[in-house]
């Protein structure tokens, strides 16, 4: 259906949500959890792939969203203009709104990451300076059936095919791992230990940045932005649903890596940014861990919050 627009120029506060994974480095290897079982998991990679078949869209002359498949957790939205930037921003249930850069006319995934619910979806081209005009504005509600969907999906930030080096490199680094928190394990350790900090690109890092994978994969140097989506991939690819979550712990930004494992559920914080460091919760206090042991690894939990998930 053709989405009905008032055109207006508008300025719009560009939300840096991940900027305060790019301020330091990262801590060293961890090697607490072994499993009990005797069993390899099957190591294979399990890429899944969005798709736009055209069954539930919106559209005008400029925008395409292609809902179809938000049952999984995610929509496709293509640009069909000209402007060389475009901002979607999505608003969900959770009143968050999350705002992406769009550069060019490519069909591109984005997670439903607030669930069921209705979410707000505007695109708005830049005009002048920092004033931009609504070119796409509507209301959605999705009936997300997949819970796992959002956080298994590559989307614009978390972006990765079976083709990438990235996905090979992950099925080696869990080859002999007999379950999801030894594998979580596993690709943790390879990158705390095998990649080092990048102090020049962080001071220069610039809004926006989403990194190459396998580029930085073959450098091993970055910013805390590049360890993040490198790890949270790798897990997606080995078909551990994985959230990378930006949030406070009272007024101080941290960054965590929530994992889903088998046989245990979602395990919040397993991986965590405090602002200075990356670590690793001990994996196996994490399969047994309530709220208050969270709260004691990421801080004393006053005012405890996750802002963005990714």
């Amino acid at each position: 259906m053709m989405s009905h627009v008032k055109k207006g120029i508008i300025a719009i506060s560009y939300i840096l949500s991940l900027s305060v994974l790019m301020l330091t480095g990262c801590s060293g290897s961890h090697d607490a959890y072994v499993s009990q079982s005797t069993t390899i998991r099957d190591n294979t990679p399990r890429c899944l792939v969005p798709e736009a078949p055209g069954t539930i869209t919106s559209e005008n002359s400029l925008v395409l969203i292609d809902s179809s498949n938000s049952s999984e957790g995610y929509i496709m939205v293509r640009y069909l203009g000209d402007s060389p930037l475009v901002k979607l921003q999505i608003i969900g249930p959770d009143y968050m709104p999350y705002t992406y850069d769009i550069t060019d006319n490519n069909i591109e995934a984005f997670p439903i990451s607030a669930g069921n619910g209705t979410y707000q979806i505007q695109l708005h081209e830049l005009v002048a300076g920092t004033e931009y005009s609504t070119i796409f504005s509507e209301e959605q509600t999705f009936n997300v059936t997949n819970e796992h969907g959002a956080f298994l999906y590559p989307n614009q930030y978390i972006h990765f095919t079976s083709d990438n080096a990235t996905v090979v490199k992950a099925s080696e680094i869990v080859a002999n791992a007999h379950d999801d928190l030894e594998a979580i394990n596993q690709v943790y350790n390879y990158l705390v230990s095998n990649f080092t900090y990048d102090m020049d690109k962080a001071n220069n890092a610039q809004g926006g940045y989403i990194p190459d994978i396998d580029e930085i994969l073959n450098i091993k140097t970055g910013i805390c932005v590049d360890y993040a989506t490198l790890m949270t991939a790798m897990l997606r690819s080995q078909g551990i649903p994985t959230r990378m979550e930006v949030g406070y712990a009272g007024t101080a930004y941290h960054a965590w890596i929530s994992t889903y494992a088998e046989n245990i559920g979602w395990i919040n914080g397993i991986i965590e940014f405090n602002g200075v460091n990356w670590s690793l919760m001990d994996p196996t206090v994490a399969s047994n861990s309530g709220e208050e042991a969270l709260k004691n690894f990421i801080g004393d939990g006053k005012n405890y919050y996750t802002k963005y998930i990714y």
